[in-house]
């Protein structure tokens, strides 16, 4: 690879250019110039005698030389030491930065030269900073969530194992339960494959999403008519609170009924046979907000921050793969909403007394 010049050398080489091309005109200049000037100041003045006219030139001509060299000389000195502090204040931050920038994976930024003389500089090192943060929390969040993965992928593997084992040694019978069994374990782990895949594209925020203009109302009737024969197969009644209200949104509708369908089925988990679960929506300042209310189990005060972290359940000793979901849905919802500018909330009065999730999404009121 061909050696290339550094900054200083070529901003130093530029100094000199400018410097030489200076000079060059001012020889240029006094040489055609200040003869004739001379010349017709001396005629001007009555000065006739050719001897005389050609002494006064000869004595201008050195003490002009004599003047332009000492000029020179003072001015090119410190030009260059002007030009060469010049180019080493600009080089060396961006030669830190260069070398920041190559260590800028691991976060190692305490090395960089915090003087910033400039407002582009200033930027420049800024948005560095601000990449190498973005770098270090999508790693740190990489790790947590491997972490975490191979936590929960324990449960269904040793279930898998242990069927395996049980059907070799002829500990169990080859029946359709088994088998039924260890289908439902091989479901439940490509759903987590899934879900860890969108979970970890939506909190980097690096979602695909296809914003239009729809209305709230319309979010919330398609999400019940989807969610209704689930909830008729268990015996929960799920209320749809309808209004004329016009609550325009500009969202991806796709990524905001999959939040919707989450917190329908997360209610339904939680809610026991004979009881409701409600979604209604409302217009709150300058936002919609898509309410699902159940009189499920209900959340404790110090579960309510905590619901939306990867893999936490709410009962610590019910396992991932009962079929109770992947322990996602929550994080994923939350990130998707929070791409469209919104929030997710949870609320509850305590174990026991059901909970309400609320979806804030801002009025698209520019595009009414």
């Amino acid at each position: 690879m061909r050696k290339r010049t550094s900054l200083a050398r070529r901003l130093m080489t530029v100094q000199m250019l400018i410097i030489g091309l200076g000079i060059a005109t001012l020889i240029v200049a006094a040489g055609l110039l200040t003869p004739r000037l001379f010349s017709q100041h001396l005629y001007e003045a009555g000065e006739t005698d050719p001897a005389v006219q050609g002494h006064a030139m000869q004595a201008l001509s050195s003490s002009l030389a004599i003047g332009v060299l000492l000029a020179l000389f003072v001015s090119v000195s410190a030009a260059v030491v002007a030009s060469w502090l010049f180019a080493r204040r600009v080089a060396q931050p961006l030669e830190r930065l260069a070398m920041a920038a190559g260590e800028v994976e691991s976060g190692a930024l305490e090395f960089v030269d915090e003087t910033r003389f400039t407002s582009e500089m200033a930027q420049l090192f800024d948005s560095l900073e601000d990449m190498s943060a973005r770098l270090e929390r999508a790693s740190a969040n990489r790790n947590q969530l491997m972490s975490d993965l191979s936590h929960e992928l324990r449960t269904p593997l040793a279930s898998l194992e242990a069927h395996v084992d049980a059907l070799e040694d002829g500990m169990i019978a080859p029946t359709a339960d088994t088998y039924q069994a260890m289908r439902d374990q091989i479901s439940r782990l490509r759903r987590l494959a899934m879900d860890v895949r969108v979970a970890a594209a939506a909190q980097e925020h690096a979602l695909e999403l296809h914003p239009v203009r729809t209305d709230a109302a319309r979010l919330a009737v398609a999400a019940q008519a989807t969610a209704a024969p689930q909830y008729a197969a268990k015996g929960v009644h799920l209320g749809l609170t309808v209004s004329d209200e016009h609550m325009p949104v500009r969202c991806d509708e796709e990524r905001v009924q999959q939040v919707l369908a989450n917190l329908l089925d997360n209610a339904l988990r939680h809610t026991p046979a004979g009881a409701s679960v409600h979604l209604s929506y409302r217009s709150a300042g300058t936002d919609a907000l898509l309410i699902v209310e159940d009189t499920g189990e209900g959340l404790a005060p110090g579960q309510l921050q905590r619901i939306f972290e990867r893999f936490y359940r709410v009962d610590s000793s019910r396992s991932t793969f009962d079929g109770s979901g992947s322990g996602l849905g929550l994080t994923i919802a939350q990130a998707i909403v929070a791409d469209h500018g919104g929030t997710i909330t949870a609320y509850s009065d305590g174990l026991g007394k059901g909970s309400r999730f609320t979806i804030a999404l801002p009025l698209d009121i520019a595009g009414a």
